[in-house]
Parts: structure tokens; sequence; C-alpha cells
């Protein structure tokens, strides 16, 4: 079973599309949450779209979900879970650029609150596509 808490899934979708949860994000969380695996037929098409599903796994905790969409190279033994208090509030895509078929780039801004202070992370990330599934590699936040 998947650490985390899933959403309803007919919830407006954490990554600021204007679609239900279980229509967006929610397809790819939950068709790992089934099969404890990303697959290229059920998980995101895109790097932008697998950006989203990875800023809304942040929003729910889904740290497993954040592991499995990381690329083997760079990703790190464990991830801590949201700080007490933590709010997320927003994902802004600036852009996505595909630059060949194994690689894109997508550029976003992620809004959060905590203890009253609020706080922008803007990073220009690197995917790479490995046996059709879109992984995160890396990026340079700004």
């Amino acid at each position: 079973m998947m650490r985390g808490t899933m959403m309803d899934l007919n919830s407006p979708c954490p990554c600021g599309l204007k679609q239900r949860y279980g229509q967006c994000c929610g397809a790819f969380h939950q068709h790992f949450a089934e099969t404890g695996a990303l697959s290229g037929t059920s998980s995101a098409p895109t790097a932008e779209a697998l950006m989203r599903s990875r800023y809304s796994a942040y929003v729910l905790n889904l740290l497993d979900y954040l592991l499995a969409s990381w690329h083997p190279s760079t990703r790190p033994a464990r991830l801590e879970p949201n700080e007490p208090g933590l709010k997320w509030l927003g994902l802004e895509v600036k852009k996505h650029v595909q630059q060949d078929a194994e690689h894109a780039l997508v550029e976003f801004v992620a809004r959060s609150k905590l203890g009253g202070r609020a706080y922008r992370m803007s990073e220009l990330s690197r995917f790479e596509r490995v046996d059709g599934v879109w992984l995160y590699l890396d990026g340079e936040v700004n």
C-alpha cells in the first residue's frame, strides 16, 4: 500500500489544471497504488504531466510515488514527509520543452506557506523517458 493520503477522486486536482483529481494526477497515483509500479501505458504521457503529478504527490505526501517517479541515477534513498502545518498553495508551469523523444525540460513555480510565512520555489527540471516512462532526473532551483 502506498503511504500518504489519496484525496477524493472527484475533488479538484491540486496541480492547477481544471480537472478532477481522478481524471488528472489521481489516475497516475491510483495506478501506482494498485500496482506498485509505473508503466508506460498508465504513467504520465508527458514530462509536464509527470511534473504536475509529482507536485500533487508532494501535496498529498505520496512519498512512494515521488521516489518511483525519480530517475534511479539521482533518486534519494528516502524522502521526508511535509512539515506539520505546511500548506501547498499552487503550481504554475512556466514552460515545457520537449528536447527529443526521451528528454524534456519543465520550468515551474510552486508556492507554499508554513508558520505564517509564504515560500516560492522556482525550478527548471530535467526529465528523461526510460522504458516508455517519464522520470524526474534533476533540477536547478532559481
